[in-house]
């Protein structure tokens, strides 16, 4: 089904991130982490892709396993950096295949202490060029998502300029975006209305991660540079005394009341970094009053 299909309706859509396993222990625990929330009946899940294309076999591996074996629709993560046109060619050619429709596009990071080359896509609104001349040209109708960050890119000049490039990935042929994490709603609602005033009119999901141990607030700084943690979580983190199970009762506490506020507010989706775990999100869940569905 295409996103665009997937995404219509005036309903918040719920959907969730997960990255692939390294080993076969560890899939195992994914598995039951999807399964155990495939019960909320998620719109789509989206499968990550590793910096430089690290994880690419990996990513296609489970993203057909999903495909295969799971009720909803599954989004692989695509990025352009340190790829070239060849390259993400015969990657379209597979996902079309398989019957993949759907995919979120991004420039993408280097790896770490390891230079690579540039590749033939300099920003994520030319790979989404791209994407949108191959489905042209085999008459496939891809489906594509971007990524945002409600407060401010770590390699934008300014938020115009950062606005500028977000809108010429829309207008390359984006279907939606999708936003980094963020734990403040006033950051979200604030980018959300700035899209509007730059006639950016594509669905926008907000990005939630709840913060489920105390060592997370300082690894969020590594994968999320610009992410502004509030005082008041801040302040909660340190009462919990080093106590994770008290801090992740917080963070769930802290998440629960940014996705009320967000359903108050008709944002058109919920986009759940679970770090493929699937306790926090199914405790968001119900605390927000979704039931489970029945199979």
């Amino acid at each position: 089904m295409h996103i665009r299909d997937i995404l219509a309706g005036p309903d918040t859509k719920f959907s969730f991130e997960f990255f692939p396993p390294r080993t076969k222990a560890v899939e195992k625990s994914l598995l039951q982490s999807i399964s155990e929330l495939e019960n909320y009946s998620p719109s789509f899940i989206s499968v990550t892709y590793g910096a430089g294309g690290s994880t690419r076999d990996a990513t296609h591996e489970l993203v057909l396993k999903l495909k295969q074996q799971k009720p909803f629709p599954t989004i692989p993560h695509l990025t352009g950096i340190g790829h070239t046109k060849d390259e993400v060619t015969r990657i379209l050619e597979q996902y079309v295949k398989a019957g993949i429709r759907n995919l979120l596009v991004l420039r993408g990071d280097s790896p770490r202490m390891n230079c690579i080359k540039d590749g033939d896509f300099r920003y994520a609104s030319d790979l989404v060029n791209f994407i949108q001349k191959f489905s042209e040209k085999h008459r496939c109708d891809l489906g594509i998502g971007v990524a945002a960050y409600p407060e401010g890119h770590p390699d934008a000049r300014n938020r115009m300029v950062e606005l500028d490039h977000l809108k010429a990935k829309a207008e390359a042929g984006a279907d939606f975006i999708c936003t980094q994490l963020f734990f403040d709603n006033r950051d979200f609602l604030d980018f959300r209305e700035r899209c509007e005033i730059a006639s950016i009119r594509i669905p926008i999901l907000a990005g939630i991660m709840p913060i489920t141990r105390n060592s997370a607030l300082a690894r969020i700084s590594e994968f999320a540079a610009r992410s502004r943690i509030p005082a008041k979580l801040m302040k909660a983190m340190q009462r919990s005394n080093g106590n994770d199970a008290v801090a992740m009762n917080i963070g769930i506490h802290h998440a629960t009341q940014q996705c009320a506020d967000l359903l108050d507010h008709q944002v058109a989706g919920i986009h759940f970094y679970t770090l493929n775990q699937s306790t926090a999100v199914q405790r968001i869940l119900s605390n927000l009053g979704m039931a489970t569905c029945s199979r």
